[in-house]
């Protein structure tokens, strides 16, 4: 049985068969009640707000951590074009901050008077303990496209077809929803199918591991969002 999971594993990709064993959990973060509620159009915005303003927060806590996916790629990866596409999510970042800035301002959140979340602290803390050098390359960019991975699978559902999606929410919906950001998800996903189609067994584990707990973190943050934690 096992060498005929691997054998499945060469054929799809890692990924794909991550994403086939944990089709609920995965489902579980990239359609949540949350997601579902812009979609259909009846989303609390107090809520809306709650996450807008939490994960600018995550966000200034993410820069680093892809810096720190940028540097052991330049130690460890065996493709030059793995530094381009994880510098080009560095360079996008600024003008991540910047919107956040932007919206945060137009539904009047102080954003220096945003005060961490436990789920957003914990979450925080994930992306800080992926930082230490002890954690190989194929972890960290494996933790770095599931987190891209979920907020456009997310977003790309409240702007499909049949969506009711608030007008006033529509914008933040296509920043992660939309095509270009759908192909650099697919980049980063490449890299880490290389990299743990050639990893050991303990890596491979260890990067499973850490796709789990991330689709874990990202529902404790869309239920933090709704007040459900």
């Amino acid at each position: 049985m096992e060498e005929q999971a691997k054998c499945e594993e060469k054929k799809i990709g890692v990924i794909e068969t991550w994403l086939r064993k944990h089709r609920l959990l995965f489902q579980g973060a990239t359609r949540h009640p949350l997601i579902l509620s812009i979609r259909d159009g009846s989303i609390n915005i107090a809520s809306f707000k709650s996450w807008l303003a939490q994960d600018y927060l995550f966000v200034r806590a993410f820069v680093p951590f892809v810096a720190s996916v940028l540097i052991k790629a330049w130690k460890e990866s065996d493709e030059s074009g793995d530094m381009e596409v994880i510098l080009g999510g560095v360079a996008s970042l600024e003008d991540e901050l910047s919107w956040f800035k932007r919206e945060s301002s137009k539904w009047g959140i102080s954003l220096s008077e945003v005060v961490p979340q436990q789920a957003n602290k914990k979450y925080c803390g994930l992306l800080e303990s992926l930082m230490s050098p002890d954690v190989e390359y194929t972890v960290a960019i494996t933790a770095f496209w599931v987190i891209e991975a979920v907020y456009q699978e997310s977003f790309a559902h409240c702007i499909g077809e049949g969506s009711k999606t608030p007008q006033e929410l529509k914008e933040t919906c296509e920043r992660w929803g939309n095509e270009a950001f759908a192909k650099y998800c697919q980049s980063l996903q490449n890299i880490a199918n290389r990299r743990l189609q050639n990893a050991s067994d303990e890596e491979l584990k260890k990067a499973e591991v850490m796709f789990l707990n991330v689709l874990e973190y990202e529902v404790d943050f869309w239920n933090m969002s709704r007040g459900n934690v």
